[in-house]
């Protein structure tokens, strides 16, 4: 499912117009510089938990030696901040069946 799917499904339950519901999701998903509401959050290191649902939430790696497949040579791989989302038991068991 893509945004504009998603934004037809939501216009239907809602009942909303598509453009609106295409507003919403981009207010709330957005991953452009001081849009969406859940990259505002993890820009500022705090989590976006849904209750029955999941946790986005920030990692963070360290600074670390790696390997250059194509040539064996040793590289240094920068420090870095990743986005991770951790399911909730609800969503988890609903998948699994």
């Amino acid at each position: 499912m893509n945004k504009t799917e998603m934004a037809q499904k939501l216009a239907k339950k809602a009942d909303i117009s598509q453009a609106k519901a295409a507003e919403v999701l981009d207010h709330i998903f957005s991953s452009k510089s001081g849009h969406g509401i859940i990259a505002v959050e993890l820009d500022a290191d705090r989590e976006v938990a849904i209750a029955g649902f999941g946790k986005f939430y920030t990692n963070r790696s360290k600074a670390r030696q790696g390997r250059n497949p194509a040539t064996g040579a040793t590289i240094q791989i920068a420090a870095k901040k990743h986005a991770k989302f951790r399911p909730a038991q609800g969503l988890k068991d609903r998948v699994a069946e």
